[in-house]
């Protein structure tokens, strides 16, 4: 079903150019900090978690098992074994220094997502969804009927529906 063809489809994606991916009209990339590592960082330009179908189905482990992006704190992946593979420290990477995780950086994605006249690289479609996660899980960490909560949860949305334009290129 969906499944396969979602499969099928990020294994045909192309190694996007992550300078200009034609995704945005200005021709600058998504996740800038995919271009940036961080001083020391051990990985290199543009890293990605999954590479293959066994990647797939690690990370799904691992969302199951309640893995927790917390803004400026390193990723929690409760599960001691799934968080000691080697692919996890991958994850770990992207999800603590690529993916945005203030509101208005969040919000800037999400507008530069609207804009997009081609799909996703595999690799941006990765971070768009473990941002949409993020944006998940602290719109409901927020109290009920905040301001905050409510424009966390306008940013999911948002993402949801760039997820989604993605799945109809």
């Amino acid at each position: 079903g969906s499944e396969v063809s979602r499969s099928s489809r990020l294994e045909r994606r192309p190694s996007a150019n992550v300078f200009n991916d034609g995704c945005c009209p200005d021709g600058s990339a998504l996740y800038t900090a995919a271009l940036q590592p961080k001083q020391g960082a051990p990985w290199l330009l543009n890293p990605s978690f999954q590479q293959s179908a066994q990647d797939v189905e690690l990370l799904f482990e691992i969302l199951l098992s309640g893995m927790e992006i917390r803004g400026q704190e390193p990723l929690v992946i409760p599960d001691p074994e799934l968080a000691s593979l080697r692919g996890a420290r991958a994850l770990e990477l992207i999800c603590d220094d690529v993916l945005p995780k203030s509101l208005p950086d969040v919000l800037r994605l999400s507008a530069r997502l609207d804009g997009r006249r081609r799909p996703l690289s595999a690799p941006d479609f990765e971070r768009t969804v473990l941002t949409l996660v993020y944006a998940a899980q602290t719109a409901a960490a927020a109290s009920d009927g905040t301001e905050r909560r409510r424009a966390w949860a306008r940013s999911l949305v948002r993402l949801f529906e760039a997820i989604r334009k993605d799945l109809d290129f």
